[in-house]
């Protein structure tokens, strides 16, 4: 199986009120530290909804208004027009990831039961995801997880899932950073 990973980056970072996938932990960008973490798990690693210099990064599709879904769509596009059998999806905020986290999630469909944006997408699920992006109002991950059946997988470490500064400091006063 050859396997893409795909780092949804595409958010607005609300709740955090500023880029969280620039925020630094332990002097690294959050989305550098998910990066390393791919690259040991995949043949390549694509960043969905932003631009990162020297990195292969794809536009969300059909929007940049989707969600992790148009990150999804993009990267799962990419999979099947390149020849990858599988995407493993992350946000760009998902630090500490196992180094086994596809062979956890594997054989897909799956996601992480409490952060359903981390998953192992089978690459023949490309046209699906747009049309089924096409006839919904919601765009919600578990709408589409709901869809496809995919099934829910409780890791055996929980991952870091940064959504305030708060989390991020937490995350640092754990690990001793």
């Amino acid at each position: 199986m050859t396997r893409l990973g795909a780092i949804l980056a595409g958010g607005k970072s609300s709740r955090f009120g500023s880029d969280k996938a620039e925020a630094l932990l332990d002097g690294v960008p959050l989305v550098e530290h998910v990066l390393t973490s791919l690259v040991k798990q995949c043949e390549a690693v694509v960043i969905c909804g932003r631009e990162r210099k020297g990195a292969v990064c794809l536009a969300d599709i059909p929007t940049a208004d989707e969600g992790p879904l148009g990150g999804l769509n993009a990267a799962l596009l990419h999979a099947a027009s390149e020849g990858y059998d599988e995407i493993l999806s992350v946000a760009c905020d998902n630090a500490c990831l196992p180094a086994d986290l596809g062979a956890q999630l594997s054989p897909p469909p799956a996601y992480v039961a409490d952060q359903p944006v981390i998953g192992l997408w089978p690459a023949n699920l490309a046209p699906y995801l747009g049309d089924w992006l096409a006839r919904q109002d919601h765009r919600a991950m578990m709408g589409w997880i709901e869809h496809i059946g995919a099934r829910a997988v409780r890791l055996r470490d929980k991952t870091a899932n940064i959504n305030r500064p708060e989390d991020l400091a937490e995350l640092e006063s754990r690990h001793g950073i």
